[in-house]
């Protein structure tokens, strides 16, 4: 295995990884965003309020996109396993 091949699946795991928790990180955005506009709008500085919604929407999300994470990280064993069959 060459120091190029090495790099170049560093690169594509943290491509996958970056992928993989792209979702996650925008709906926990949005779901901040509004509770944050909410607590604003109506004085209330309750600290835990942002937690339990952001908890719900993540895990709600993963659970969604479950199936297409179990599908590119398969695909990505795929590629990885035949590059070390090829080498």
């Amino acid at each position: 295995m060459t120091i190029q091949m090495a790099l170049d699946l560093g690169r594509s795991a943290m491509m996958l990884g970056f992928k993989l928790i792209g979702p996650v990180l925008v709906f926990s955005l949005i779901i901040g965003l509004a509770v944050g506009v909410f607590q604003a709008a109506t004085s209330i500085q309750e600290m835990t309020l942002t937690f339990i919604p952001k908890i719900v929407v993540v895990a709600l999300v993963v659970l969604i996109f479950m199936p297409w994470y179990v599908k590119v990280i398969v695909g990505f064993t795929t590629e990885l396993f035949q590059v070390i069959q090829g080498f």
